[in-house]
Formats: structure tokens, C-alpha cells, sequence
């Protein structure tokens, strides 16, 4: 009676979400590399051109924060990701290779491929990002890598997470695939991380389970950032970090940015992984000083007089 009651009040309504969630993936059409149009927004009319990507399960409205000083001077490409935001989710491996075709597409239609463009992002998008000024160096002009995920390899990545809450940890395990099919149990307001705010938190429920899998095992885990760095070691990048971010630990990214010849280091000294969500403007000033700046960098900026 009592495993006939806990099917009842639990298997059955973990399986039924699992395979619906399942269900409607099946019914989303293959990839189409030549017509599928990530969503995304132009924010801002300045001369100085900045496109910004997104983390893992995050949109192009993690960056609407403080956007007035940045917009004056900047013009903003915002993308959703392909799988996740309001892009489509199509049925495909999700690969690197997989968004930078996706991104070429929009970067071509607006003109942000002029080589006076600078790419950054946040997080995974920060990889995807060293990934496109790698593979069109002629379109940028510079690369801003914010809370850049290094890991030597997945046992790294484990043990880093190891130290994170229950939901973290089942979230980025060899279950985590199953977990995305039923995210829609746990991703309640009582599991939401106190460092994201509402807006974020309710955008990261739009991904699904091929799109966070596969975007963890294949971009952030399987991406040799050590090879894409040497291969344009002397290009103008800067690195964002939060010196308390237990995600992507500073001193992975620091040690990745010593392969750079044209480096400038800001540390957000009491900033986390999603630092960003409350120092926006340390951001924004740490960019504007770094578009403006044609000299050659070498040196590290803290926020902690800000």
C-alpha cells in the first residue's frame, strides 16, 4: 500500500512531466543551419559595436541591467543562444560548432562582422566567444571574456561543483540530462539561487534537456580554450572575474589570460559567479575604458573602492 501510494504521489507525476518534456522535443523540426534565426535585439545607438552571448540556461536579458551609460556609447547586439531564451530549439547535438553558425547568421545580417565589432560574453557564451574570434578574427576587433569557465577536465569540473548546493550538483552530473526532462518540478521559486534575480531565474526555465546537456558536456566541458588562446594569443581581449566565484574560479581564468600578450584583468572582489546581476556598472565602465584604450594591456583592476 505504501510504495502503491508513493507511485501515486510521486513516480507516476515525475514520469508523466519527464515524458512530456520528452515528447515535445521529438515534435521540434532537425536543425537548419542555412534558415534557423537565433532571436535577439539591438540595443543602444553608439559608434563602438559590442555583441554580449549569454551563459548556460540565460538570455539576452541578462545583460538589460543598467544599460543607460553603456547604450550612449555602445551599439549592443543581445542573442539568445540557439536552445535557450526565446530562440528556437531545434533537435540537434548543440555543439560549439553548432552556435557559431547560428551566430554567423545574425552577425551577418546586422553587419556586426565589420572587424570593428567586440565580441564578449558571459560564462559559456564567454567560450563561445573566444571560439568566434578565433574562427573570424577579421570580424573583431577585440574579445571580453566575463566568468569564463576553465576546467582542466570533467573530474575538475566535478569536484568544483562538489562544493555547491544539492540542485547545482544533481544539475551538473551524469543525471543531469534527466533532471532537465522534469526541471520544470524543481525550478520553483523555493530552488532559486540567491545570486540570480527573478527575471533571470524565470528565462532559464525556456531551455530543455538537449540544449543544457549537451551545451555542458560539449561546449563547457569539452572546449580546449588553451588552443583557441594560443592561436590568437596577441589579439586585445579583457577578462571579467569575480574573485569569489566558486563556479569559474579566478585562478583557472587568470592562468588562461597569461597566454594573451594583449591583456587587461578586472576582478570583482566580492563578486560571485553572476556578479554582474549587482555591479552592472563596474562592468559597463570596465568595458568602456577597455574600447577606448589602444595601448598595450598588461595589468589587473579591482573594484573593491567602487
Amino acid at each position: 500500500m505504501t510504495l502503491l501510494l508513493i507511485s501515486i504521489l510521486f513516480i507516476f507525476p515525475v514520469v508523466a512531466i519527464a515524458g512530456y518534456q520528452h515528447y515535445k522535443i521529438v515534435k521540434h523540426p532537425d536543425y537548419d543551419a542555412n534558415k534557423t534565426l537565433l532571436n535577439y535585439e539591438i540595443v543602444g545607438s553608439g559608434r563602438s559595436k559590442l555583441v554580449l552571448l549569454h551563459g548556460l540556461t540565460g538570455s539576452l536579458n541578462y545583460w538589460k541591467r543598467n544599460l543607460e551609460s553603456i547604450s550612449n556609447t555602445h551599439t549592443l547586439l543581445l542573442i539568445d543562444l540557439l536552445g535557450f531564451g526565446d530562440s528556437p530549439k531545434p533537435q540537434n547535438d548543440y555543439s560549439l560548432s553548432v552556435q557559431l553558425k547560428a551566430l554567423e547568421l545574425v552577425l551577418q545580417k546586422e553587419g556586426f562582422n565589420d572587424g570593428r565589432t567586440i565580441i564578449g560574453g558571459h560564462s559559456m557564451g564567454a567560450i563561445i566567444s573566444m571560439a568566434l574570434l578565433e574562427k573570424h578574427s577579421n570580424w573583431f576587433k577585440a574579445g571580453i571574456f566575463i566568468g569564463i569557465p576553465v576546467y582542466k577536465d570533467a573530474d575538475e569540473f566535478k569536484k568544483v561543483m562538489s562544493s555547491h548546493s544539492f540542485v547545482d550538483r544533481i544539475s551538473t552530473s551524469k543525471f543531469s540530462k534527466y533532471i532537465c526532462m522534469i526541471h520544470p518540478i524543481f525550478m520553483s521559486r523555493a530552488f532559486k539561487p540567491d545570486n540570480l534575480t527573478d527575471d533571470v531565474y524565470e528565462d532559464a526555465k525556456k531551455h530543455h534537456w538537449q540544449s543544457y546537456y549537451y551545451s555542458l558536456t560539449r561546449v563547457i566541458l569539452k572546449t580546449d580554450l588553451y588552443r583557441i588562446a594560443r592561436k590568437i594569443r596577441d589579439r586585445k581581449v579583457l577578462f571579467i572575474h569575480g574573485a569569489k566565484d566558486t563556479t569559474a574560479p579566478l585562478k583557472n581564468a587568470i592562468d588562461l589570460s597569461r597566454v594573451f600578450t594583449n591583456v587587461k584583468t578586472a576582478i570583482s572582489t566580492e563578486g560571485d559567479h553572476q556578479f554582474f546581476l549587482k555591479e552592472a556598472e563596474f562592468v559597463w565602465d570596465t568595458i568602456q575604458d577597455f574600447s577606448v584604450s589602444d595601448k598595450k594591456l598588461q595589468k589587473t583592476i579591482s573594484n573593491e573602492h567602487k
